[in-house]
């Protein structure tokens, strides 16, 4: 795990919330840093990855955990 990036809960919410919250959440954060988002919406594999690239933000890394799933995102310009 990134030691200098921060971890946002997400956890039990679903479509779109993690999404939304995240997109709030990055929006505050500067260019460059990093984010763990955890959830466990199932649809979060293909709406995260998809909120990145359409909103220019990197997905650095996904990894799945029990119970749901990790995403560490760098925020874009």
């Amino acid at each position: 795990m990134s030691v200098d990036a921060e971890t946002y809960d997400l956890r039990g919410l679903n479509c779109p919330l993690p999404v939304l919250r995240a997109r709030k959440r990055l929006a505050g954060m500067q260019p460059g840093a990093r984010l763990w988002l955890e959830t466990t919406d199932p649809l979060a594999v293909i709406d995260i990855p998809a909120f990145c690239k359409d909103n220019g933000h990197r997905l650095v890394e996904s990894v799945g955990v029990e119970g749901g799933h990790r995403f560490l995102v760098e925020r874009g310009e």
